[in-house]
This record gives structure tokens, sequence and C-alpha cells, in this order.
């Protein structure tokens, strides 16, 4: 994947590329189509990075562990398969063959384990009946023989009312992952009993196929629609960020207060896909990648801080900065990046958000300023829930003299896994315009059917 990227792939040509084209079911002309651009190509290499990470963090697993394995790659295929999909029946087989290998590991391996995977398993497939319509609405609608293409659907135009009850039905689809209230509360039950390798695969990629949904589907082949809802999306974005926040701040299991730091930080995502403007949908796609980066790592660090005290609950910690030291200082860092501290990706991301919503010509003064300081409310929100969690997790006295041979600092193989996603989290902090010209030719060309030149 990396090599097709490095040798075939041409940043500067906005139009799918590494195409196949294959004939799928004679009867109904579908194809298998595959393809590449600038709004996938970030997406599919985080998926290989985080997974190839997910499966060594996955080593301690001994209880059948090859089909432990088997699942995380046939998880990884699916997602591969929904990025660089060009047929909407294609994306939608992605979609659903994805979630079996997740109701799997969830039902198989963790703490409370069915009762999350059925809640996950009812979300998404509740949600994935809207989408089915959707896609058989969009493909039998203006021809006598359906096609799914989604070349042919950028220029298929549709009614006003039809268009907005297909953007409807796929935005509750892609709702259930993007988090948006109130289809979010499978999320921390699931984080909180999943092992963590899986909870890597979940926060880091599992949350951003809603978003890449929302772009590709809604945003690009329903433009009309879209640009009546996107205040609506701002409104729920900005929402969602000060809802998130506070219901973490008041979580005592720091499993499900990560969890809900999640919810909060998709909100940003949502606002820049919302805004409609360059700057913000280069962020969203930013803050994807970011995201993926930090809560994949914060939930490493809880699942194996939580596997050594075998405590998960705030009031019951503290002190564990002395017998583990290299925890806290990653657990530390990832904090302050999910945090937004300057330097690291998350600052930048929301930063290029805030800027995207300032400059859109979609809204007014008023409402920009009103949804801006409601995000700057949530922004003070996060450090002081991930801070007071730190705090007591790791300062104080309680467990210090606690005699638990558990009580072992994180080993090679973890802190290998915790610096490989450090360096993109310092280097898009850094240096952002590396990913952000992976996408920013090919969002330009998205936007110009809502701003023609």
């Amino acid at each position: 994947m990396t090599y097709a990227f490095c040798y075939h792939f041409q940043l500067e040509d906005p139009l799918i590329q590494l195409k196949e084209d294959y004939k799928w079911i004679d009867v109904f002309d579908f194809h298998w189509r595959l393809g590449i651009d600038g709004l996938s190509l970030g997406s599919i290499l985080l998926t290989g990075f985080i997974t190839t990470l997910a499966t060594l963090a996955a080593w301690p697993i001994t209880r059948n562990s090859r089909l432990f394995y088997f699942l995380m790659l046939a998880m990884y295929s699916g997602q591969i398969g929904l990025f660089s999909s060009r047929d909407l029946l294609l994306f939608f087989i992605m979609w659903e063959l994805e979630l079996i290998p997740v109701y799997l590991l969830l039902s198989m391996w963790g703490g409370r384990r069915l009762y999350s995977a059925t809640k996950f398993i009812l979300y998404t497939a509740g949600g994935s009946i809207f989408s089915l319509i959707g896609v058989l609405g969009m493909g039998l609608y203006g021809s006598n023989e359906p096609g799914l293409d989604l070349e042919r659907l950028i220029n298929q135009s549709y009614p006003a009312t039809l268009e907005i009850l297909l953007y409807f039905g796929f935005l509750i689809a892609y709702a259930v992952k993007l988090l948006i209230i109130p289809l979010h509360t499978w999320l921390p039950d699931t984080h909180g009993e999943a092992h963590y390798s899986t909870c890597m695969l979940l926060a880091g990629i599992l949350l951003k196929m809603g978003a890449y949904g929302l772009i590709r589907i809604n945003m690009e082949l329903l433009p009309h629609a879209h640009y009546l809802f996107s205040p609506w999306l701002v409104i729920i974005g900005a929402i969602q960020i000060i809802y998130a926040a506070s219901t973490s701040l008041g979580q005592r299991n720091f499993k499900k207060r990560i969890a809900y730091s999640s919810v909060s930080h998709m909100g940003f995502i949502i606002i820049g896909i919302g805004s409609i403007t360059n700057i913000g949908l280069n962020g969203a796609i930013l803050q994807i990648l970011s995201h993926g980066f930090i809560g994949a790592t914060l939930f490493f660090l809880a699942g194996t801080a939580s596997d050594r005290m075998r405590l998960v609950y705030l009031k019951e910690l503290g002190g564990i900065s002395i017998p583990m030291p290299k925890n806290f200082t990653m657990f530390s860092r990832f904090s302050m990046a999910s945090l937004a501290l300057p330097g690291m990706s998350g600052f930048v991301t929301e930063l290029v958000v805030f800027f995207g919503l300032i400059t859109s010509p979609k809204f007014l003064l008023m409402p920009k300023t009103l949804i801006t300081f409601v995000m700057a409310i949530g922004m003070i929100l996060t450090p002081i829930y991930l801070l007071s969690m730190l705090r007591q997790m790791f300062y104080g006295y309680k467990l210090f003299n606690v005699p638990n041979a558990n009580f072992v600092d994180s080993g090679p193989r973890e802190l290998f896994i915790l610096i490989c996603i450090f360096l993109p989290v310092i280097g898009i902090g850094i240096y952002p315009d590396f990913v952000l010209s992976l996408s920013v030719d090919r969002v330009e060309a998205l936007l110009s059917n809502y701003y023609p030149k």
C-alpha cells in the first residue's frame, strides 16, 4: 500500500487513480469498481498503519488467537474495500461486511461481551436499513437499468424532496459511527468492555468510516441537500462537542471518559464538513487522521494500564506514575495531543476547522460567532477532564504501597507501538501541509459543485 502511494499515486491529480473495474453481476450490470483519490488515500494509509500496530498490540491474546487475527484482517479488508469503493452497492456491502468481524471481536473477547456486542450490532444494523433504502433509491431512479457507478451518480440530479429523503437516510446510517447524539451511546459501553487492540481499531478507523461516508456520499452525490442541511450539521457538531465533553467530566470509569472524549472530538469533523469551505473540509479530513492516531493510542494505553491494575474506576486509582513511569509519560503526551497542545496534531486540526467555519460564506457573522464560542468552550472543557483523569490516575500515593506483581511498566513492544504513533502526531503538528497536500486538490474539485467559478 505504501509502495503504491509512493510510486504510482500522483498527488497533483484530483481524479480517481489506481482503478480496477471488473464485471460482477451481469444481470444487473453491477461492477467491482475500486479507485483511490485524495479523499480516500489518507484513510487507507491510516487503516493499514493502525491495523498493523493493533495486530502487534494483540500479542498477549492466547485464547483463540488465530481466529482473533483472522477477524482483525477481515475487518481490515472491509475497511480498505469501503475507502476504495467506486460503486455504491460495493460501498454498502463493504460497510456491512466490516460489521461481522467487529461483532465477533466484541462478543468473544472482552468484559460484558454479549451486551456491548449486541448493542453495537443493533445500532449499526438499524442505521444500515436506511442506507440500503438510499442505495436502492439512487440506483433505480431515472434509469431503465439500475446503475450504481459513483462516476455516473455524481452527475445525477434528483427532485428536491427525493434528494432530501436520500440525504437523511444516509445521514442516519453514518450518524451511528459519527457518534451524532443520541446515536452515540453504543460507544462507551463497547470501549469499556472490548479488548484494547479492538478498541484501537474502533477508535482509529471504525468511527472515521461514518465521516468518510458523509463526505463521499452525502456531500459529493447530494450537494443540494447537503447545502440545506449544513447549518444543522454545524449546530449538531457544536452541541456534540459541549455535551460529550461535559458528560466525560462526570465519568468515573477512565475508559468511558476517553470514549466520551472521542464523541466530543468527532464534533469538529461534523463542523468541518458542514462549513462547506476548502479550509473546513480539509480540517475535517485532517481531524479524521489526527484523531485516528490519538484516539487509538489513548485506548491502547488505557487498556494496558487496566490490564495491569485490574481497576478502571478513578476513585480507586492513584500514584501509578511511580511504578509505571513510561506508561505515565506516554499517557501524558497523548493526552496533551488530544487537548490540542500547540505542536501536536490536535491543535492544528481544530485550528483549521475554526478557520474553515469563520471563513464560510454560507453563514452570517452572528451564527459563526456563536458556534465558535461554543467550540471554544468545548476546547476549554477538554483539558479539564483529561488533566483531572491524569491527576487521579497517576498522582498521589493510593496504590504505590499495594503489593501487586502485575505492576510492571510498558515493555519494548508497547513502547514501539507508542513511538510509531507519536511520530506522525508530532509530524502533523509541526508540518501539516504534507498531509493536507493529499486532499487539497480533490477537496477543491468537490466544492466546485457548491461554489462554481
